[in-house]
């Protein structure tokens, strides 16, 4: 039977053996090289529970006391909602996406991983 496959392909078992690991390993060198391509999340309904307050989600911050803006990330954001535990769960079940405290508006923008 080995014979037979031999004369057929033109090369060994061995060979076609050695030539198929060869191949999977270049690929397996090619898939490593690869950067992960990340997923953006705009909506928070979307976004794994595990996830709103992580250090990937952007948060918009307005001031209202100097009126400046910025961004702030999930971490962040979570502090700022301190004690106010129905605020985290609405946010945790996609029901709010955005809330106020005494000095500012913080709204969801979006989350990248």
């Amino acid at each position: 039977m080995k014979d037979k496959e031999e004369l057929l392909l033109g090369k060994s078992l061995d060979d076609l053996i050695k030539m198929k690991i060869e191949q999977e390993f270049t690929d397996d060198i090619k898939k490593s090289k690869e950067k992960p391509k990340k997923k953006v999340y705009t909506n928070i309904k979307d976004l794994p529970k595990e996830k709103i307050f992580s250090k990937e989600t952007v948060y918009k911050f307005f001031n209202r006391n100097t009126k400046c803006e910025s961004y702030i990330n999930g971490l962040q954001a979570e502090a700022l909602i301190g004690t106010q535990n129905h605020i985290r769960s609405k946010m945790l079940n996609g029901e709010l996406n955005a809330f106020t405290t005494e000095n500012a508006y913080i709204k969801f923008e979006k989350a990248e991983f």
